[in-house]
């Protein structure tokens, strides 16, 4: 979402709201930053050193370093998810606004430039300078190691507009990076009684600009450098990749990380990638009036009405729907945005805003100014990248953008702690055997580099995850064949499910068993006609998704326990275990 706000912190309220945090994360996201990709030139001779400059007495440190990041990370939840486990709030949320923050500067936060002839090789080169990459970034220099973002500029704005569910910052400890916050969320099925629909659920609009420099401060405190250039290729060998610049230079890490959002720059893919795409338009406008409660988000909103004196327009919708999704700031401005869910192909942009024109025609909304417009497309689902790979992947890079309904944010925020707590224990092996093994240097072998690679891989797409995202891609191609009206159905089934499984699938929390509760639940509480429609589309997907399935069952990563070798082993235990009685 594109758009770039600024002005002057104001409070319209007396407090800001009163969320109690409980889990506190590193944060991270992503966005499509200046990185192109990297390639690679000069050989090295033998082995590699992890950092050129390190001796035994440093590895020394490094490991007493990683002890200190280890009990520094134990705030990695103990699920094998990304997300955040559900917070209570405690007591009533009420209304809040306030501007939002100025983006920060090199005079609000001074970040360190990285000399590249003096500091030629760096523990972790992070390729973007979006929430993602930065989260991670600070993270991994908080245990000791060090780090390098390349970006042309630190300081760019991130550029989507994001909206999220409060009880997800606040589980993450970042409620104060809310600039506006609403009580409950709506949703219009149609205009008719029962069409609307309430969600007691608080819904927030990020503060970007807090955020990145809240990102800024603590890759400062921590040591990060930044490189400022764009990267046109990468290459590996004798245990070190070797990042191409754009101008020619050159600079090795250990591992490199691709956190350059939806471009995908560095990172390989072994299938085609087809996914599903998100497109809305919108625009943040002063207006004489509208129609929108300020306590209340507007999630969704599939009425119809402003099509139905453009027969040409009301086909279109009826076949491939948009709803309205919108967030009222102040009684006189608001953001606007008609969205297309998903489709294959992408809804034009001239098609969304020509909806979106008729949408506030048919609402009475008059506007007075446009602050700014936003033009969206996120793709959704689609091949994951290969893995393992030795570039490494965060964020929409990685895959990371929820399959059905394109939530990102938080879900990248949640998955930095995962993914940087397992660049730490990698980037710390090689240290432990040369402290152990008194050697002056640790060694990075082509091999225990791949591993390390691997290994992180596997903690940022565990098989559970891998398996929920199979899921949610089935329930992508089920969206991506329902006309308006089998839409509206779905989601009037979709919100009559509990709290627990509807906001546990928006929230990426249920596991794969659950997922199979959710289906079911979703069936049961469908209407007769959206059950006939889910058998007929769904029986075939369900084949697909066994099929895909499959490997995550015979051992998905090399190093898998397959459930066959599980349940042998199992009975060996118990075998053992009753011999030992018998003799005793």
């Amino acid at each position: 979402m594109l758009q770039t706000l600024s002005g002057r912190s104001t409070s319209l309220l007396s407090s800001p709201p009163q969320l109690p945090s409980q889990h506190v994360y590193s944060v991270k996201s992503t966005r499509i930053c200046g990185a192109e990709s990297l390639q690679s030139p000069q050989a090295a001779l033998g082995t590699r050193t992890l950092n050129v400059t390190r001796s035994t007495t440093h590895a020394r440190e490094a490991s007493r370093a990683r002890t200190r990041a280890q009990a520094l990370l134990q705030r990695t939840p103990e699920t094998p998810y990304f997300s955040p486990p559900k917070p209570s709030v405690d007591g009533p949320v009420q209304y809040y606004y306030r501007e939002p923050s100025p983006w920060p500067t090199q005079q609000d936060v001074q970040v360190a430039y990285h000399d590249l002839q003096r500091q030629p090789a760096a523990d972790l080169l992070v390729v973007g300078s979006g929430p993602s990459g930065l989260a991670v970034a600070e993270r991994v220099a908080a245990g000791g190691f060090s780090v390098c973002v390349i970006d042309l500029d630190p300081y760019a704005p991130m550029i989507p507009n994001y909206g999220c569910w409060v009880d997800e910052m606040q589980a993450m400890g970042l409620e104060e990076c809310l600039e506006v916050v609403w009580p409950k969320a709506k949703v219009w099925l149609d205009n008719d009684k029962s069409g609307e629909r309430f969600l007691r659920r608080p819904y927030g609009r990020m503060d970007r600009p807090m955020l990145k420099k809240l990102l800024l401060q603590k890759c400062a405190s921590n040591g990060v450098t930044f490189l400022t250039s764009k990267v046109s290729g990468v290459s590996h060998g004798d245990g070190t990749s070797t990042v191409t610049l754009s101008d020619g230079r050159t600079m090795q890490g250990t591992m490199v990380l691709d956190a350059t959002g939806h471009a995908r720059k560095l990172v390989k893919y072994d299938q085609e990638f087809n996914p599903g795409y998100q497109g809305a338009y919108g625009i943040t406008a002063e207006v004489e009036s509208h129609p929108f409660e300020l306590d209340t988000m507007l999630f969704m909103d599939w009425r119809d009405e402003h099509t139905h004196s453009n027969p040409v327009m009301r086909a279109s919708n009826q076949a491939l729907p948009t709803f309205l999704y919108a967030m009222p700031y102040t009684k006189n401005k608001v953001f606007l945005e008609e969205t297309s869910l998903v489709a294959r192909p992408a809804v034009g942009f001239d098609t969304l805003k020509e909806r979106l024109m008729a949408r506030m025609e048919w609402l009475g909304i008059k506007v007075t100014k446009v602050e700014d417009e936003e033009y969206c497309l996120i793709p959704m689902g689609g091949a994951l990248p290969q893995h393992p790979q030795r570039v490494l992947g965060i964020g929409g890079t990685a895959g990371m953008v929820h399959p059905s309904t394109g939530f990102m944010m938080t879900r990248m925020l949640g998955s930095a702690p995962v993914v940087a707590d397992a660049i730490v224990d990698q980037l710390s092996r090689p240290t432990d055997k040369a402290t152990t093994a008194g050697a002056a240097r640790q060694l990075v072998t082509e091999q225990g580099a791949e591993e390390m690679a691997a290994a992180v891989w596997q903690a940022a797409w565990p098989v559970e995850r891998i398996r929920q995202r199979i899921f949610m891609e089935f329930g992508m191609e089920v969206l991506l064949s329902l006309n308006l009206q089998q839409t509206r159905d779905f989601f009037a089934a979709f919100f009559s499910l509990s709290d627990f499984h509807w906001q546990g699938f928006l929230s990426s929390r249920l596991s794969f068993t659950q997922l199979i509760g959710f289906g079911l639940s979703l069936f049961v509480e469908a209407s007769p006609e959206t059950r006939l429609l889910l058998l007929r589309l769904g029986i075939p997907g369900v084949v697909q998704m066994l099929f895909v399935l499959l490997p995550t069952v015979t051992g998905y990563y090399k190093q898998d326990t397959t459930v066959k070798d599980k349940k042998f082993a199992h009975d060996r235990a118990a075998a053992a275990s009753i011999s030992a009685a018998k003799q005793q």
